[in-house]
This record gives structure tokens, sequence and C-alpha cells, in this order.
């Protein structure tokens, strides 16, 4: 990590992703009970976020329902703009002009079926991301996904590549990190960085670190991922 990334803040937003959960199941996607927005209502989170200046705003899970889809699309086409103009409707958060473009992001499971439509849906934004996610613990491994760490690294590539190929922005989030071995880990995210991801997530999924455990795994992280300096 260089000096100029650490001097700036840099805002991801999942308010109408992870912010919106329901007591539902789609695709065999858990939710917990919370709140449920329509269109409309998303929509004009998002215009407010983007007024606000967050620089990543996460739309949704496209995959999840069409009303989700939709949602996610329509975001792209209105707030998509507003955001690649932020400058014109609200005050930057980073003095560098080169740092105001906005990207409305949208999060896929690790298929090909997932990310194509996760593309689909957020395309006709100006500047995009695809937020794809594979678990990486071996508890996960083992009793979820029913894989080995073999087939979990494949994947994981075959994901980012496939997401890379459609637009040049891509996040990738190893699912269950705080749980997952570290050295696998960092081999993980070496191999998606090497597959062209330009931004790792790395989520403690079940709240299982503290504060100080997961200090301390991001140190380790950043200091042996192979190519975590890019």
């Amino acid at each position: 990590m260089t000096t100029q990334a650490q001097d700036k803040l840099i805002i991801f937003d999942t308010t109408l992703r992870d912010g919106e959960q329901v007591d539902t199941i789609h695709n065999n996607c858990f939710a917990s009970p919370g709140v449920t927005l329509n269109t409309e209502e998303k929509v004009e989170i998002a215009k407010h976020l983007s007024r606000l200046g967050v620089d990543i705003l996460e739309a949704g899970f496209p995959v999840a329902s069409q009303g989700d889809f939709e949602a996610v699309n329509q975001i792209a086409k209105e707030v998509g703009p507003l955001m690649a103009g932020r400058e014109k409707i609200g005050k930057p958060m980073l003095r560098d002009s080169s740092h105001k473009i906005q990207v409305i992001c949208g999060l896929a499971r690790a298929t090909r079926g997932d990310i194509e439509q996760c593309y689909d849906a957020i395309s006709p934004a100006p500047h995009k991301r695809i937020h794809t996610f594979l678990a990486t613990s071996d508890i996960h491994l083992q009793y979820k996904l029913k894989i080995d760490r073999d087939e979990c690294v494949k994947r994981a590539v075959e994901a980012v590549t496939l997401a890379k190929s459609l637009t040049g922005d891509v996040e990738f989030s190893p699912e269950d990190a705080g749980r997952s071995d570290r050295d696998f880990l960092c081999h993980v995210l070496g191999k998606v960085i090497e597959a062209g991801a330009t931004t790792l997530n790395i989520p403690d999924t079940v709240g299982y670190n503290t504060p100080e455990e997961y200090g301390s795994l991001i140190k380790y992280l950043v200091a042996n991922t192979p190519g975590g300096n890019k």
C-alpha cells in the first residue's frame, strides 16, 4: 500500500444492498429481517447518496429478484450519470479532480449467470463495478460449497476473469474471511489480483473477529498478499 493510497478516504456505500435486508430467501441467499424498498425509493436514496459524495454506490444484488435487477438498472440509468458529474451537484469528497468519478456497483456470486446478469443491470452507468464474492473459510468450503481449496481458487480466478472482461473495475470479497486460514487467504487474494481484481474487500461475515483480531488480519494480508501493493 502506497502513502498516496493511505491519504485518500474512499467511501463505499452499501445501504441499498446490505442495508436492505428482508426476511426472505432469494436463490439460496439468506437474508435477515429488515426494511424493504421499492425501485422509486431506492433511486431517491441513491440520488441523495450521490449528492453526499459517496464514491462507490453498491446499488443491489441483481440476481436476487427481478425487482432487485430493475432497481439496480434504474439507478445505473438515472444516478450513474449524476455520479459521473458529481462535481456539478455536490462537493467532491476528494480534492484531486481525477478522483471525482463515482461508481455504480452490483453484487454477484462467483458464477457466470450472476456476473453476466449483474453487468446487464449496471451497464447503463458511465462508471460501473462488479463486486463478486466466494467463500474461503474451510467450514464454508466443506459444508456449504462442498469444494476443496484448489477448486475455490479456480472459481475465484474464473469469476474475476469473467468480470474483468466486462468492466475494468472489479471487486472481490472472500466470504467469511474472518475464519479463513490466513495463508490460504493471501494465496486466493494474490490470484484474483493477478486475474484483474482492482479492489479487495475483507468481510468478517459472521462477526467472528474482535476489532483487534480483525486489525491484525488486515495487517497480515497487506504484508503477505502477492501483488497487494498494486
